[in-house]
């Protein structure tokens, strides 16, 4: 039999500059094209902006805190019962809320036109430390999502 492809959280490296497995991972979510270097230069310009403007806490923790704001604790999944397609809530497993965290989070600084990528990233993990922002708004979307149908929780398998 074949070897099965290992996952990339086992061959993940952290990052050089604050030594961190999350922040790695993040970097590869945001690198488009291969072009890593590129990515790292924008996500540590990002955390410097960070730096300049919230003194009291570390860019580190003001990254980490954004990421923990915007995972969300339940979705809704669509499930098939009797003939009709229902949407269940269901909890979210850890590994899927950090990859809809990052997701989230570069898709709304993707969406910002007319700055630098570094600048509209860092207003977005700001945002997202100040639980506002685009990122924020998907969270509570699927939340409200998952609350509106909690009758049909108990379909849930």
């Amino acid at each position: 039999m074949a070897k099965k492809f290992t996952a990339s959280s086992q061959q993940l490296t952290p990052d050089p500059k604050f030594n961190s497995k999350l922040v790695s991972k993040f970097i590869n979510c945001l690198m488009l094209d291969g072009k890593k270097s590129r990515a790292q230069a924008v996500f540590y310009d990002a955390m410097d902006i960070i730096g300049e403007k919230v003194k009291d806490t570390g860019a580190l923790e003001v990254f980490e805190k954004a990421v923990n704001n915007v995972k969300p604790l339940i979705e809704v999944r669509s499930k098939r019962v009797g003939g009709a397609s229902y949407q269940v809530p269901m909890q979210v497993n850890s590994k899927r809320q950090q990859s809809l965290a990052f997701r989230w989070i570069l898709a709304s600084a993707r969406s910002k036109k007319g700055k630098p990528m570094s600048q509209r990233l860092a207003s977005e993990l700001l945002d997202a430390y100040n639980e506002t922002g685009g990122a924020m708004t998907t969270r509570e979307n699927i939340h409200r999502m998952a609350e509106a149908n909690k009758a049909f929780a108990h379909f849930a398998w």
